[in-house]
């Protein structure tokens, strides 16, 4: 077993557990109730430049604790003050030590989309990202067929919530384009193995810049440096998804505003 797999085995407990729990009905009429969603695929396209993506997360399986004296909700403060187009919260708690009320504390705090990232692979899990604050979440195509990502997409526009469909490798893309997915996601870490390198952006997006011209691309992971960022873009991404470098930057404001700019 891999540690993505024991990943999602250990949350599709924890969703069987929340689904016997709550009146669904009831919680997606509050969801629904909600203030509209900030357009999180309009934010990436009107950014000059490259638009950053900046995550607010305490740990990861391949690192460890990142920086365990942060306040979730200044973070995402410096984020959007300097240059941030979004902000990715990380919600899952047994491997990135995380707290989904987080999200709704700085969604309320911020005035950017807030992307929900976490392992999601029942619709009900889109339900209770928008209860909880999101504008967007994340769809990993390595844990999904095809027609699960068209599930997971419908429910997510029930719920006016924009999307970031992740993959990683020609398998995960094969997938990804059977889908109407308009915003997709180059993990540049191997989410088995934890792996790591830039080159899978370029092997990636060559291929959807062929078959999806319109679609945006986000490359994910391993981005460090405004270099990488103008590589990234070079390759055609037109995003960047980027937290351990801001999670374990000694100034986080600098840190930002040289990603952002870049």
């Amino acid at each position: 077993m891999t540690i993505l797999d024991e990943i999602v085995a250990k949350n599709r407990a924890d969703v069987e557990r929340a689904k016997a729990e709550t009146v669904t009905a009831a919680r997606d009429a509050a969801a629904l109730a909600m203030p509209p969603c900030r357009d999180f695929e309009a934010a990436l396209r009107k950014a000059e430049g490259t638009a950053l993506i900046a995550e607010v997360k305490r740990a990861s399986p391949a690192k460890g604790l990142l920086n365990a004296d942060f306040d979730p909700l200044e973070q995402a403060r410096l984020y959007a003050a300097n240059g941030a187009s979004a902000i990715s919260v990380l919600t899952e708690r047994h491997y990135f030590q995380s707290d989904p009320a987080d999200l709704a504390r700085i969604r309320a705090a911020v005035d950017v989309p807030v992307l929900r990232k976490d392992f999601l692979f029942d619709p009900w899990q889109v339900g209770e990202a928008r209860a909880l604050g999101a504008d967007a979440v994340l769809l990993i195509a390595t844990v999904l067929d095809a027609p699960a990502i068209c599930a997971m997409l419908a429910e997510a526009e029930r719920f006016g919530l924009g999307h970031l469909l992740e993959v990683y490798d020609e398998a995960d893309l094969e997938r990804a384009l059977q889908t109407p997915a308009r915003v997709i996601g180059i993990n540049n870490r191997d989410l088995k193995t934890f792996d790591l390198s830039l080159e899978n952006t370029r092997r990636l997006a060559a291929v959807i810049r062929r078959e999806r011209p319109d679609a945006v691309i986000v490359s994910e992971s391993g981005i460090f440096t405004g270099e990488d960022i103008r590589t990234v873009r070079g390759w055609g991404a037109h995003a960047a998804l980027v937290g351990e470098s801001l999670m374990r930057a000694p100034d986080v404001a600098t840190k930002v505003s040289e990603l952002a700019s870049a």
